[in-house]
């Protein structure tokens, strides 16, 4: 027996007006996930434990079979274990995103931020920009003060360090929730470190703004990546043992440090597979392939697609419905198509790690809708798999149960 974990990130929603009062899920073209759903167990879950904040940090983390109320350090440490960075008592780690601001000549606290990862920039040009500034006079300096340390990452996700520092109290924002809003109450504040850190966020501006990489980016008609911003902290955890905890063996198969990290600390393997990216042109195929690698000699493969929720932060419902598809029929029917013509028995879990909503552009804590299918058996439920139908079968207010789901091979 086989087992698959598919997370479309982002994909559920609420209603959209301009999609006839439908949800991207309901409207999007999906015949396998359908089919899915209705032979297998439909349900909707509580991925996030009320009062924790939505992010797929706490979600995936609760998906795979851990608390966030009892394992969750803050978003950083996780992606930082992606890249192998040791984090000691004291450190503390912080996502540093490349982001644009509002070309204007307004103070730099009366702009707004445009976009959360700069135009989706390219992990080369990123890193490049990242790598300048910290080793720019003034800035370098600045960065050595703080006791700063910098580990450029993927695209425009980058890791920074800080050595024996206190948080407590520290107030930051997601640049992502705060899309075309002025950055002023979005500084960091809380504590005295946080000083720091708008200090760097201030002076990175000051110095990518005029950068060559930018200027030729407004050229080519792309937004620049004209600003740093500092989010997600959090300080060194560990997590148990997944083989331990289920007795299975694995993968984890995503463009995104912070679902590699996470794999890396429960004991699973991680794959990055060329031309995954994150953004809507990942390279699906590669993803599905590496998979059904993993399933030749181990028992479970989790596959993580990043789009759907990359698309809703960037208010692009075509892009949603785009992504929804294709992990329909690039990702869910090869998969399903390869594993049952090699007559493989399988049990697969279809879901969405949080609801990023079309609406606001942010994520919202509300449940999900699930699937887990058995090759083994049809139960003919005749639901789709979209938030409304979800809501017609079991509701699970526990996201940490999934994988004694997913795991239980009795059927009937």
């Amino acid at each position: 027996m086989k087992f698959l974990l598919i997370i479309g990130d982002g994909m559920a929603d609420n209603p959209v007006p301009e999609l006839g009062g439908k949800t991207p899920l309901q409207y999007a073209v999906t015949p396998t996930l359908d089919a899915l759903a209705s032979a297998g167990t439909t349900g909707t879950v509580m991925t996030v434990p009320e009062g924790i904040a939505p992010n797929s940090d706490t979600a995936i983390l609760s998906i795979l079979g851990y608390d966030p109320r009892l394992h969750y350090r803050g978003r950083a440490p996780l992606e930082a274990a992606a890249t192998g960075i040791k984090l000691i008592p004291g450190d503390v780690a912080y996502r540093c995103n490349m982001v644009t601001i509002e070309d204007s000549d307004k103070p730099f606290e009366e702009k707004l931020i445009v976009s959360h990862s700069a135009g989706a920039i390219d992990g080369e040009k990123a890193d490049a920009l990242i790598t300048e500034l910290f080793e720019t006079p003034g800035f370098r300096e600045a960065a050595i003060q703080a006791g700063m340390t910098v580990y450029p990452g993927s695209s425009y996700r980058h890791i920074v360090v800080q050595k024996s520092t206190d948080i407590e109290g520290i107030e930051l924002t997601p640049p992502h929730d705060h899309l075309g809003e002025v950055i002023g109450p979005l500084l960091p504040g809380g504590c005295s470190n946080a000083a720091a850190l708008e200090g760097l966020m201030r002076l990175g501006h000051e110095i990518l703004d005029s950068h060559s990489i930018n200027i030729l980016r407004r050229g080519e008609g792309k937004l620049p990546a004209n600003g740093i911003w500092f989010w997600a902290e959090g300080t060194s955890v560990i997590l148990p043992d997944f083989v331990e905890k289920y007795g299975k063996t694995g993968d984890v198969v995503s463009a995104v440090p912070l679902c590699l990290g996470i794999g890396t600390l429960i004991g699973l393997g991680t794959i990055l597979v060329e031309g995954a990216t994150g953004e809507l042109d990942t390279n699906y195929e590669g993803k599905v392939e590496a998979a059904l690698d993993t399933l030749e000699m181990s028992d479970f493969a989790v596959i993580h697609i990043e789009a759907p929720d990359e698309c809703t932060h960037m208010g692009d419902t075509e892009c949603k419905l785009q992504a929804i598809e294709r992990i329909d029929a690039r990702v869910v029917a090869p998969l399903v198509r390869r594993l049952s013509n090699e007559g493989k028995d399988y049990r697969m879990l279809v879901i969405s790690d949080h609801k990023t909503l079309t609406s606001t552009r942010t994520h919202d804590g509300s449940p999900v809708p699930y699937v887990i299918y058995d090759s083994r058996v049809d139960r003919k439920s005749g639901l789709s798999f979209n938030e409304a139908d979800a809501e017609r079968g079991s509701y699970l207010p526990d996201g940490t149960k999934l994988m004694d789901m997913l795991f239980e091979e009795e059927y009937d």
